[in-house]
């Protein structure tokens, strides 16, 4: 009789044991899984953002959902309206859209016959994205439409963009010019060459005016692209992905190798957002969208 007590005590005890294995297994399983949708299992020396026009078959919603899960932090190149989505689930909007009725890539700051139009509409975004709590607002150059050359171009640019700058600065938020290619998708687009972005930071000499380095773009304008960031980093607000030839996916089945670019911009010591700005080809839109951030996240 003692001996079949022991055995029960013995066996009981065992019981326990794996119970408590098993349950401390079962947490940190769930504990895991909840880091990962936190995006937790990413490396955290890039911010990763995603731009909203890549995946517009996809509801704002569905697609904040699944950032989330992916472990992004921002959905980019917002509208106004649509603030309060990204906002509910706990995102930001890394850089808001700065495109409108009557302004937007080849309409810009580069012709002075649209200073005072661009003036009302860029203090109203500047408005907007300070109260969302948002830092960066993209602008553009406009089109050279073959009769104003690169320089008249720039000074036109800079004196437009001076009459902002200072509700900018005052509000906190950061007029971002994007540099675009002209050879492919934006034909007699202004702002085409590094060197062009950065003279105009030099001319608009604020904190508060930066530049958007697209890295598709910029490899099909100049190319040397690690080099162009180490040299001009201090210019640089935020950097958007792509895949070349194509803008499509960022993996093996382009020229441009994502991992040593991301750790050359981590290298400057850079605290802003990289966003995956690529039309995916492949069925599964988000399959794609993880995989780039994957690249990405050195």
């Amino acid at each position: 009789m003692e001996n079949n007590n022991s055995r029960r005590k013995a066996m009981k005890k065992i019981v326990e044991g794996a119970a408590a294995v098993a349950l401390t297994g079962a947490v940190a399983s769930r504990l895991e899984a909840a880091d990962t949708i936190m995006g937790a299992a990413l490396k955290g020396r890039i911010n990763h953002s995603v731009c909203r026009w890549c995946y517009d078959s996809i509801d704002l919603d569905a697609l904040c959902r699944a950032a989330k899960n992916i472990g992004l932090q921002s959905i980019e190149l917002l509208t106004v309206e649509e603030f309060e989505t990204v906002k509910k689930h706990d995102l930001t909007c890394a850089m808001v859209s700065g495109i409108g009725k009557d302004y937007g890539i080849t309409k810009g700051w580069n012709k002075k016959e649209n200073h005072d139009g661009l003036e009302e509409w860029y203090k109203y975004l500047i408005d907007e994205t300070s109260k969302a709590g948002f830092k960066n607002l993209i602008c553009f150059s406009g089109n050279r439409e073959k009769k104003l050359n690169d320089e008249d171009g720039l000074k036109n640019c800079a004196r437009g963009l001076k009459k902002i700058m200072k509700y900018a600065e005052k509000k906190k938020v950061t007029i971002v010019m994007e540099l675009l290619n002209s050879r492919v998708d934006h034909a007699d687009y202004m702002c085409d060459h590094t060197d062009w972005g950065v003279e105009l930071c030099k001319s608009i000499d604020s904190d508060n005016f930066k530049l958007l380095y697209d890295i598709y773009h910029m490899q099909i304008m100049e190319g040397d692209i690690i080099r162009r960031i180490r040299d001009n980093h201090k210019y640089i607000a935020h950097y958007h992905t792509g895949g070349v030839p194509g803008r499509h996916e960022i993996d093996e089945t382009q020229e441009i190798y994502y991992p040593a670019i991301m750790s050359a911009i981590a290298e400057t010591g850079f605290k802003g957002f990289v966003a995956q700005e690529f039309i995916p080809i492949r069925a599964d839109k988000l399959a794609s969208l993880k995989q780039g951030v994957n690249i990405c996240d050195i």
